[in-house]
């Protein structure tokens, strides 16, 4: 999927599938397959050119969108199940004089709080505007 999603990054014109798996060398269902994968995660969006019936595709070309939006995929498909399970499990039942019960529910209580950080800084930078907190970022970083 990162090879079909750079191709299309670096095309100054929308490709086609055939185009993607010529430069690719890779099949029409890898092809496929990628695209469908890019355009759910919003970062490939379908062209189409007057008086060609194929398909055509290109990638958003802003860096900063780009990671927004791979970021907000992650969060959905990573975070927020990690979130729910963790939220289920804190609610265990037994003898709370059971050492091993406790034990248990004080690192889904250390786990929640650890995670529920990351959501809130992860929200943090999907909410930004201007990618201020980004910039900031990344200039800590460096």
């Amino acid at each position: 999927m990162a090879q079909v999603h750079a191709i299309l990054l670096i095309s100054p014109q929308p490709l086609s599938t055939e185009n993607i798996m010529d430069e690719l060398s890779i099949s029409r269902g890898n092809a496929n397959m990628n695209i469908r994968d890019l355009i759910n995660w919003n970062l490939v969006h379908k062209e189409l050119i007057p008086g060609d019936r194929k398909e055509y595709f290109t990638a958003e070309k802003d860096i900063w969108e780009i990671a927004r939006r791979i970021i907000r995929e992650r969060k959905k498909r990573e975070m927020e199940p990690v979130i729910r399970v963790i939220n289920q499990l804190k609610h265990v039942e037994g003898d709370k004089n059971n050492k091993d019960i406790n034990e248990f529910c004080s690192m889904m209580d250390q786990l929640d709080s650890f995670v529920g950080k990351m959501d809130k800084s992860v929200n943090l930078l999907l909410n930004e505007n201007e990618n201020k907190l980004f910039t900031i970022l990344f200039k800590l970083m460096t």
